[in-house]
């Protein structure tokens, strides 16, 4: 048996079992920490890596470089004209601009102290385990990974991270919203008493191709955000917003089991990844919660975007990502709005990364609670391809693998 495979055997239990609720406290204290104590002026510049030179790994890096405390040292991509111009806007050097398969690889040659790992989450797993092998602190975009096996290799990646001493950031932008952060605060001590049941969406119009819709290995790549091998389906690289938010306020809880439908109606003109979900997820004590989401042209239906109400006996949660956050009821909390929250959230994790390199804060909170969320879109993804129910059980003892054949492509 290999190591993988026996570390997905051994963390069954493990994430069965265990809590996540401290690590959720946790998050908030981090945040917290991070405005109370900010890295000195004087504190040395971190040299910073981007894996993944696409329109958001450009956009992120460029904030990195916004905090003042980083510099980009090495790009790399499998195509070679984004990452040549990725280095032009980064001032990265044209030697430094790594392309093929295992650019990345030599990217790490360079012994930076920091990774961007923004690349197709097909590859997180093993650009993750790389960087630190080498040594090398990981700031990691959602997804973390597109199956079972690969959230548990990212789980043994992150205990990997705690004993070499590293740091561990995976960056969702609700978890450092300090609208999100106090109510779930109040949910949790019980401002909406008991919960009854929720209702969660996530819907938008169709997403933007990145060159021909081609089935050749390369044009697959290029868009692969409709390719259900390199991204995991809509529900995985995109609802987990939506679904991340549902898990924090279930406290990191799984549901008992998922059941629901999935199809590929009216977005049929590139990939193989479906344009729909329904789903209904079953928590314990009864706890019913309903999920839905499209990414083709909406019309100017209303309600859109990505919500979560969740309805209890003493009040209501309403979440909006970049609209309201608030608390209805009894303990009625006005919140507010973070209409800048998708680059808000990335500031503040960008400075969060760099206050707990600086700082060796290696607790790296963020690891557990984004495997539990990914494995809850893995789980209604099961059940809707299915079409069965599919119990959290079942599903952590799931060893399918979604494959891609890179053998055509260049190292």
């Amino acid at each position: 048996m290999s190591k993988v495979h026996k570390h997905v055997e051994n963390s069954t239990h493990h994430i069965a079992r265990r809590s996540f609720l401290a690590g959720l406290g946790v998050t908030a204290a981090a945040q917290a920490l991070a405005q109370n104590t900010p890295p000195p002026a004087d504190a040395p510049k971190i040299k910073l890596a981007l894996f993944g030179c696409g329109n958001r790994g450009v956009w992120i890096a460029k904030l990195f470089l916004e905090n003042g405390g980083y510099e980009i040292v090495s790009v790399a991509d499998y195509f070679e004209d984004p990452a040549r111009e990725a280095g032009s806007q980064l001032g990265v050097p044209s030697e430094r601009c790594y392309t093929g398969l295992k650019g990345y690889l030599r990217a790490l040659e360079l012994k930076p102290d920091a990774v961007a790992i923004e690349s197709p989450a097909y590859f997180h797993p093993e650009q993750t385990r790389a960087a630190i092998e080498a040594g090398v602190h990981v700031f990691l975009a959602k997804p973390v990974a597109v199956d079972v096996p690969g959230c548990y290799h990212i789980a043994e990646s992150g205990r990997m991270a705690q004993e070499k001493k590293l740091c561990f950031l995976v960056d969702f932008q609700t978890r450092a919203d300090p609208f999100y952060i106090e109510a779930m605060k109040r949910v949790h001590e019980g401002a909406i008493g008991r919960i009854a049941f929720a209702e969660t969406y996530y819907h938008c119009d169709r997403l933007r191709l990145r060159g021909p819709p081609e089935t050749t290995p390369e044009g697959r790549l290029r868009n692969w955000l409709f390719d259900i091998a390199l991204s995991g389906d809509i529900i995985t690289e995109q609802n987990i917003h939506t679904l991340d938010v549902l898990s924090w306020v279930m406290r990191g809880q799984p549901p008992i089991h998922a059941f629901g439908t999935c199809g590929r109606k009216v977005r049929v003109d590139v990939g193989d990844t479906h344009d729909y979900y329904t789903l209904h997820f079953l928590y314990p004590d009864h706890v019913g919660a309903t999920f839905s989401s499209r990414q083709f042209e909406g019309h100017g239906s209303k309600p859109d975007g990505i919500v979560v109400r969740v309805f209890g006996d003493q009040g209501v949660l309403e979440t909006a990502y970049g609209g309201n956050v608030l608390i209805r009821g009894k303990n009625f909390w006005r919140g507010g709005a973070s209409p800048g929250i998708y680059k808000e959230g990335a500031v503040a994790n960008i400075a969060e990364f760099r206050r707990c390199i600086l700082h060796r804060d290696t607790s790296n909170p963020t690891v557990e609670p984004s495997v539990h969320s990914n494995l809850l879109t893995i789980l209604g993804r099961e059940a809707a391809w299915t079409g069965e129910v599919v119990t959290w059980e079942a599903l952590l003892k799931n060893q399918r693998r979604l494959e891609f054949d890179l053998r055509s492509l260049k190292a």
